[in-house]
């Protein structure tokens, strides 16, 4: 698959030098200043630099399809290339981003479930549990009766909220202290993702309903598939050989998570969402102990037993079909569904 590899271009200094010239320059649109990723880091300024049309492919953009066929040029093509508009190389396959995301030659960031969160490791308390559990079926109740909702409104944007009720308590206010668990926007990406992959696929979805103990498979499987974070920035501390190259220390590297989670080479039929595949991954969160991921997975659970509970014959509405946008953070911007069927 990636035998055919293009020589790595020289790196264009993030600052300070000249560009080289090329036809057509570009300024790259889509990725404001200080987009921010999971890490807490921000994107260096779209419109500091530009990249002359004759290098190699930057950031995809687009639609879903010319999202993903952007990804899948990188991680065959120029899996270690350098995009001035971003000021940072990019890094597209599985196993080159899960070594950034892990290896010390790299800064972390904040990735909950990654080494950072030591600082604040602590089960997650009964009372948090069951604030989710609460607010997870009040929800679902209040929809139940309607011909027709969006989910991401009404739903998706208030669940994970519910967790901030707990601040009053003195567990809870240990747990919300980290920053972890303040990542509500990125948790409703992922739940808006999370129940659009079930619905698109009734017979899995009934299966969820039939067998619960499931719900934590497909979580991690639409983490995978569609991860609500696309870029993660870290930086080299040291010079490190990836399979497409070597960076040298004190490079920016986006860790393309969007195109990780669907490289062939780690997950078969990747562009699949398949709860039951033999080759379960994700790189949305660490595989550390951290209640900010415990919490995550909560919320899909409690959410989706609440909605198949309250809503059984739970279906979208005529004519739609969801549309995920973004190109730091991604998601579908609506679900609408007819609760009654």
């Amino acid at each position: 698959m990636h035998a055919d590899i293009r020589p790595v271009p020289e790196p264009i200094p993030p600052s300070g030098s000249a560009l080289p010239t090329g036809p057509t320059p570009a300024t790259r649109s889509g990725l404001p200043a200080g987009s921010a990723s999971t890490s807490g880091s921000a994107l260096p300024a779209g419109s500091a630099s530009r990249r002359p049309g004759s290098l190699l492919p930057g950031l995809p953009t687009g639609d879903e399809h010319e999202l993903y066929e952007g990804y899948r040029r990188l991680r065959e093509e120029y899996p270690l290339s350098y995009d001035a508009s971003v000021g940072a190389w990019l890094l597209s396959r599985y196993r080159d981003v899960a070594t950034a995301l892990t290896d010390l030659r790299f800064t972390h960031g904040h990735r909950p479930g990654d080494v950072g969160c030591a600082a604040h490791l602590a089960p997650v308390p009964h009372a948090l549990r069951e604030t989710v559990q609460r607010t997870a079926y009040v929800l679902a109740r209040r929809i139940a009766g309607r011909e027709e909702a969006d989910l991401v409104e009404e739903y998706c944007r208030w669940l994970p909220s519910g967790a901030v009720g707990a601040r009053g308590s003195t567990t809870g206010r240990a747990l919300l202290a980290g920053r972890c668990v303040s990542q509500i926007s990125v948790r409703e990406k992922a739940l808006a993702s999370f129940f659009a992959n079930l619905l698109d696929h009734p017979i899995r979805l009934a299966a969820q309903r039939a067998e619960p103990q499931l719900i934590a498979r497909a979580w991690t499987e639409s983490l995978r598939r569609d991860p609500p974070v696309l870029v993660v920035i870290r930086r080299t501390t040291a010079e490190v050989t990836l399979s497409g190259g070597t960076l040298p220390a004190g490079a920016a590297v986006a860790c393309l998570i969007g195109a990780a989670g669907r490289d062939p080479e780690r997950f078969h039929d990747p562009d699949r969402f398949d709860p039951l595949r033999s080759d379960p991954g994700q790189l949305t969160y660490g595989l550390g102990e951290c209640p900010a991921v415990e919490l995550a997975a909560m919320e899909a659970e409690y959410g989706l037993r609440a909605l198949i509970e309250a809503m059984p014959r739970l279906r979208w509405a005529d004519g739609f079909r969801p549309v995920a946008s973004g190109l730091i953070t991604r998601s579908p911007k609506a679900l609408l569904v007819r609760p009654r069927g």
